[in-house]
């Protein structure tokens, strides 16, 4: 269960949509969550592993040195 507050414009803009539609406001929330949460997850991946970077607690390595560590490179 998720309670969540809403600014009054965005509470009315979901009231709109989901009389227009059909469908509850609880329809739009899930569907608005499940669409951003992969991207949120990946950024916030992104920072950690930007900050073990920064540390230099971790390596990167170049599209070209993958290449040949695969030996795809030409």
């Amino acid at each position: 269960m998720l309670a969540i507050r809403l600014p009054a414009e965005v509470e009315s803009r979901l009231d709109a949509l989901a009389l227009a539609t059909g469908r509850t406001k609880t329809f739009y929330a899930r569907e608005a969550i499940l669409e951003h949460l992969d991207d949120l997850e990946d950024m916030y991946l992104a920072e950690k592993r930007l900050i073990e970077v920064r540390a230099g607690r971790s390596k990167t390595y170049s599209l070209e040195d993958v290449e040949r560590r695969l030996g795809l490179a030409d």
